[in-house]
């Protein structure tokens, strides 16, 4: 089950670009955390079952973005 503070960082995480500013400040003053930490929140998150059973178009895009990176980051390593 989620907690209150991961439903709210999914629901922001799904429309942060209607706020106002910098997404930092955003975070700052939606959720009262920082930057670092709501990061940190959202790649935990990113594998849990729960917040894909939320939100699952939001855990979706942020897995294609991060295994998007990791590909990337293989191919200029020689890896791929």
């Amino acid at each position: 089950m989620l907690s209150d503070r991961d439903t709210a960082i999914l629901e922001f995480e799904e429309s942060w670009w209607l706020f106002p500013g910098p997404k930092d400040r955003s975070i700052r003053e939606y959720l009262g955390m920082s930057a670092t930490r709501y990061y940190q929140a959202l790649r935990r998150l990113m594998d849990d079952a729960d917040a894909c059973e939320a939100h699952p178009m939001v855990i979706y895009r942020l897995r294609r973005v991060r295994d998007g990176r990791l590909a990337r980051a293989s191919q200029r390593l020689g890896d791929g």
